[in-house]
């Protein structure tokens, strides 16, 4: 997608998605779900983390689930499958298995950087350091996040001043790109339109992404303020699966079948096929025992329900 108009979608559901859940999520399932996101058009799937099972015990089976897709590569020869690493331990992991993208992560709130990787934003970009050296001598692209951009759950609102120069610093640690994240998703248009605003006084817009969770449903609202900025990069969920275990309370990231109804209404382009979205999150909330939380899946699948139960017209 080469026009204006286009938008590219970062399908986190793999990994923001499911790393929360509590059941036991096959290594086959989760492989499952990969092929049927990248068979409906995304382009961008996040699809692990390099973490330790000690901390995540969903992300257990990342070399299994890299080295997989690596393998499989040639059926998807435009699709990127990032995986976040939170150190170099991580990502000497995700080199041997072939991995090819990786992201790193900062946060805005210093009391959310202690209680998610336990050392302060400082230590955290100066921990990155040796990690993009590495990644970049193997040729691996590095994206950037930055949690906790709107609001923190131990500090409550988080001014733009503190993102701008965050954002701007991963840009010069070696990032291609910062989505930024309202981790908590208490975020309203207002403050994306601030947000925005202020960052992209340090950072091009064309380097930014949103990332924007769905806890208190502004998240559709906060996408359209962030394209009115420049903003064409999203990170979105499948489903509406997910959350932040060290934020109670806050839900998953913006439904990708949502993000996709909307964008493609407002004439944007993202290459994503809507009916085979929806398909695929009908099929992994049922792999976890419940329906989807986003509003197009539902929706959609009403209103094939409602054509197939209507009564067929008599030729004349």
């Amino acid at each position: 997608m080469s026009t204006a108009d286009s938008v590219r979608l970062v399908e986190v559901g793999p990994r923001d998605g499911l790393q929360n859940e509590r059941g036991v999520i096959s290594t086959a399932t989760k492989l499952e779900l990969i092929e049927r996101l990248a068979a409906a058009g995304l382009h961008n799937i996040e699809a692990t983390a390099f973490v330790s099972p000690k901390w995540v015990p969903q992300m257990a089976d990342h070399s299994e689930i890299m080295q997989a897709l690596m393998q499989r590569s040639s059926q998807w020869p435009d699709v990127r499958f990032p995986a976040l690493v939170p150190n170099l331990k991580g990502l000497e992991a995700a080199l041997e298995t072939g991995c090819r993208e990786i992201a790193i992560f900062a946060a805005a709130s210093e009391t959310f950087s202690q209680k998610n990787i336990n050392c302060s934003i400082a230590e955290s970009l100066a921990r990155f350091e040796p990690v993009v050296q590495l990644a970049q001598s193997a040729g691996v692209e590095i994206r950037g996040y930055i949690s906790c951009v709107v609001a923190c759950p131990y500090e409550g609102s988080v001014a733009p001043q503190r993102v701008a120069p965050l954002a701007k610093a991963l840009l010069d640690l070696g990032c291609y790109e910062v989505s930024l994240g309202d981790t908590i998703g208490a975020g309203t248009p207002a403050q994306v339109h601030a947000l925005c605003e202020t960052v992209s006084a340090q950072v091009p817009p064309a380097q930014l992404a949103g990332h924007f969770h769905d806890t208190w449903g502004m998240a559709c609202a906060n996408v359209v303020a962030a394209l009115s900025h420049g903003v064409r990069v999203f990170d979105s969920s499948v489903a509406g699966l997910g959350g932040c275990p060290y934020a109670a309370g806050a839900t998953g990231n913006v439904a990708t079948e949502d993000l996709v109804y909307l964008l493609h209404g407002m004439g944007h382009e993202t290459g994503v096929d809507l009916n085979g979205l929806v398909d695929t999150a009908w099929w992994i909330s049922a792999q976890l025992g419940r329906e989807p939380v986003s509003h197009v899946a539902r929706a959609l699948e009403a209103q094939r329900e409602r054509t197939c139960t209507q009564p067929k017209k008599t030729a004349r």
